[in-house]
């Protein structure tokens, strides 16, 4: 029974240098007892891991980790620092290699080149090659080691071979030149082309994590979001500094002005402004006061005020933002699955390549055979380095979600961001995703001859006082028309199913509908009437405010359509894509809001099964669907979309049942999204085309397939420059993504 209670964490991985090193990882941690799934995300140096505690342990995660060479951090307080640590240590020791590696194989290239005819060149030579290779570059035969030790091959498999081969090949002719003039070999060494090509990769791998870094900015700016120490109140009144992580429910926090609130949770004494830009997209502040919400990373502006804490540590919205994030970015396109079974096989295919080319070499009767087969195997190993292909999808994939979080779009997966580009229909909820989801006052038109002035603050007072839903709206409107409260109010009587009456001094008011009018025989004048029967034509809820006599105003109440949804709708119309609008109103309500907001086609009363069924219809039909909800009511309907999007202002459970959430319920950001997929497709592709094209043309040549008709042969040095080039054209490309506009 326990078991069935799975948990999905992302831990950062340390030690990883190719594809290879990835698939291997996650082929590992599938294979262990209590992981449901496991994925490894190269370009962010972490896995993805789908478990059950109860069977196991992070820690035996770990050792299980540990034993292929590798290792995880599963410190939960402080993996995001020991994770930056890692990779700036792994950095800064790339970098100090790549540096000392260099300022050997400069004057090491200009002996072969220049200088090879000076006593002792070779063991020269030889001398600065050593370092290089054993001491610079020892991380590739160190990591071969390991990998053969669990019958595997990598990256680090093809650098030591072809490295090594060419060392040890050049070290036997230093020391025994006359074995092989004597079979008519010329004894040229080799020793510069093992140095430069060690320096290629270092500086490729040196620049690839330079440009990796740049890729997860968006969730390292989150991150930053997120307050380190925070003042907590004493049980005594006292004021204590304690560090955010050791913050509990229900703790009183004092937040000063200019600091992020650290937790989620409501304000119990003092006011201020507000900056929730980071979740609501808006960028004026919010004025709160006691009992306001108030989220973790906002930033207080004004005044200082005290929360009770409600959410915190990884409950809190900002915290649910980054794991999202994160875990998109360690999830897989569909494409990268494909990728993933090329780079498990494919060192294994470049090893025997290389054999065979040198085996041909061998037995082709030319002069120098044995140094052409030796060049061959040696060219091939290196030039066919499957990091191109293992990070042209997770560097594209990571930069797209990115940037979608920096336009306000969250995205959950991979696979909803490289489907969103082929969407043909889109199903919109009608309230909180098309409206804005609350009542809101209209109009109010007043009878003429009333003192406005005076019963405005009646009606004020009354509806302060009620618990009527439609009072809030009324609240709102007068209070942001400048209208201020005379306090006189003395009774409240609520009336079921009709509205409030109320008493102020010696007057009797009543707020409700038209029934509650016509039984207490009130008068209404012929306009007041005409402009309710009018306003009800237009699905709008009609309020009338009236004392013992006669109808004082009427009110138009309304779920108003969000500015951005009109224009949302023609956007998706410019794009080629039907729009249809689902709602559990009523008809009238669901063909005005259809009416004003242009969509295809609409149906009201709908219930959340007949959601799910109108989605599905529309799959049969062939179409590729988006559903657009925001509720609880439309979480089947989101859960068999194609793509789900939640509005971010919705419920926890249609964004937990969405892939992709507008964190300011703007619809524009839909288009966005259609966009930001387009552009990261074509950028995957465009990577996956210059991968597999470099590696299709780049083995036959490193092989010597041009050498009967040309005479040319590639040099291990270039091969070992365009390898490295390879990698680092990928992921530019990648980066250029930020770049574009949506």
């Amino acid at each position: 029974m326990s078991a069935a209670f799975k948990i999905t964490k992302t831990y950062p991985v340390t030690g990883m240098s190719c594809a290879s090193c990835a698939a291997r990882i996650e082929k590992l941690v599938r294979t262990l007892p209590g992981i449901k799934n496991a994925t490894v995300n190269l370009a962010d140096a972490s896995i993805l891991v789908e478990s059950l505690p109860e069977v196991i342990t992070p820690a035996e995660m770990k050792r299980a980790i540990q034993s292929l060479g590798y290792d995880i951090i599963i410190d939960e307080n402080h993996s995001e620092e020991l994770k930056e640590q890692a990779q700036y240590s792994y950095f800064m020791k790339i970098r100090n290699n790549t540096v000392g590696a260099a300022a050997l194989s400069l004057p090491l290239l200009v002996i072969s080149m220049f200088l090879s005819d000076i006593p002792y060149a070779s063991y020269i030579m030889m001398a600065l090659a050593t370092p290089v290779l054993f001491w610079f570059g020892r991380q590739f035969p160190a990591g071969a080691w390991k990998q053969l030790k669990h019958r595997s091959a990598n990256m680090d498999t093809l650098v030591a071979l072809s490295t090594g081969i060419a060392y040890f090949y050049s070290a036997f002719v230093t020391f025994f030149p006359a074995i092989l003039q004597k079979e008519g070999i010329h004894s040229h060494v080799y020793f510069e082309a093992s140095g430069v090509i060690i320096t290629f990769i270092l500086l490729g791998k040196l620049l690839e994590e330079k440009a990796k870094s740049n890729t997860s900015s968006a969730l390292k700016r989150l991150v930053g979001l997120q307050v380190k120490s925070v003042i907590v109140i004493m049980s005594d009144g006292n004021e204590k500094e304690i560090s955010a992580a050791d913050v509990l429910a229900g703790d009183i926090l004092l937040v000063k002005p200019g600091n992020r609130i650290p937790v989620d949770g409501v304000i119990t004494s003092g006011n201020s402004f507000v900056d929730e830009s980071m979740i609501s997209g808006e960028p004026m502040p919010v004025e709160k006061t006691i009992n306001s919400r108030v989220f973790a990373g906002t930033i207080n502006q004004k005044g200082s005020f005290r929360l009770q804490a409600e959410k915190v540590g990884g409950d809190t919205v900002l915290a649910q933002i980054i794991r999202m994030v994160r875990e998109a970015q360690g999830s897989k396109a569909p494409v990268q699955h494909l990728v993933d079974k090329i780079a498990g096989i494919f060192v294994p295919v470049v090893i025997i390549v290389a054999l065979i080319s040198g085996i041909v070499w061998l037995i082709s009767g030319i002069d120098n055979a044995l140094t052409y087969s030796l060049l061959s195997i040696v060219t091939v190993l290196i030039i066919a380095c499957p990091c191109a292909l293992g990070l042209a999808t997770p560097t594209a994939i990571m930069v797209g979600i990115g940037k979608g979080a920096d336009n306000g779009i969250l995205i959950k997966d991979a696979e909803s961001l490289e489907v969103a580009h082929r969407i043909d229909t889109v199903v919109l909820d009608k309230t909180g995703t098309i409206s804005m989801g609350e009542p809101a006052v209209d109009r109010i038109l007043w009878k003429k001859d009333t003192d406005i002035d005076k019963y405005s603050k009646i009606l004020l007072d009354i509806q302060k006082n009620s618990e009527h839903p439609m009072a809030q709206p009324v609240v709102r409107y007068l209070e942001e028309s400048g209208v201020t409260r005379s306090f006189l109010l003395s009774q409240v009587e609520a009336i079921t199913g009709r509205g409030i009456k109320a008493r102020v001094g010696s007057e009797q008011f009543f707020i409700g509908n038209g029934s509650l009018i016509e039984e207490n025989h009130i008068k209404a004048n012929m306009e007041l009437m005409a402009a309710a029967e009018k306003w009800e034509s237009n699905a709008s809820t009609v309020s009338f405010f009236a004392d013992s006599n006669e109808v004082l105003s009427v009110m138009a109440i309304s779920d108003r359509i969000k500015n951005s949804s009109v224009e949302a709708v023609k956007q998706l119309h410019s794009l080629g894509i039907e729009v249809h609008m689902l709602t559990g109103d009523n008809e009238q309500a669901a063909r005005c809001v259809a009416e004003a907001t242009g969509v295809d086609s609409y149906k009201a009363g709908v219930l959340p099964q007949a959601k799910y069924e109108f989605v599905r219809q529309l799959q049969k039909d062939g179409k590729t669907v988006a559903m657009v909800g925001d509720g609880i009511n439309d979480s089947q309907a989101l859960a068999q979309a194609d793509v789900s999007i939640a509005m971010g202002k919705g419920s926890d459970i249609a964004i937990d049942a969405s892939k992709m959430t507008i964190i300011s319920s703007d619809l524009t950001r839909i288009v966005h999204a259609i966009k930001l997929s387009k552009q990261t497709v074509t950028t995957i592709k465009q990577n996956l085309f210059w991968a597999f094209i470099y590696n299709t043309i780049g083995i036959p040549i490193a092989a010597g397939i041009l050498y009967p008709f040309t005479g040319f042969l590639l040099n291990p040095m270039i091969a070992g420059a365009a390898m490295a080039l390879s990698s680092v054209s990928v992921v530019s490309n990648s980066l250029r993504l930020k770049m574009k506009s949506l």
